[in-house]
């Protein structure tokens, strides 16, 4: 059972702060950690569009901007964790860090893009 203590959920908040912070710097090379998922943002960032169509990404909080684009780089790009796990901690970095609608708008953007990708989620 995961922990607030787990090191992957740690290790998944770190790296959402520091898409968070790029996102705002701008800097041309970022920070070794998120490299792999800045280098993947125009496909990310795609989807998101698609997913969460009725909001502009530039009008989406940038909490749940750098949580979904870690979830779907794990989704979609890495694909080494189960989409069921991804989604419980997307949705619980959501309310953790985000909004009151953080987590409902994750779960659902989140939603979307496994039905547009047709990926299998286990029950």
């Amino acid at each position: 059972m995961k922990t607030a203590k787990d090191p992957r959920h740690q290790h998944r908040i770190k790296l959402m702060q520091q898409l968070f912070t790029w996102n705002f710097l701008k800097k041309k090379t970022p920070p070794k950690d998120i490299a792999e998922i800045v280098k993947k943002l125009k496909e990310i960032d795609g989807l998101i569009g698609k997913a969460a169509s009725s909001r502009p990404l530039i009008e989406i909080n940038r909490i749940d901007l750098a949580i979904l684009r870690l979830s779907i780089f794990e989704l979609i790009i890495k694909k080494d964790v189960p989409p069921k796990v991804v989604i419980d901690e997307a949705v619980e970095l959501g309310k953790q860090y985000g909004s009151d609608s953080s987590g409902a708008f994750i779960n659902g953007a989140l939603g979307r893009i496994i039905k547009l990708k047709k990926i299998h989620v286990n029950s």
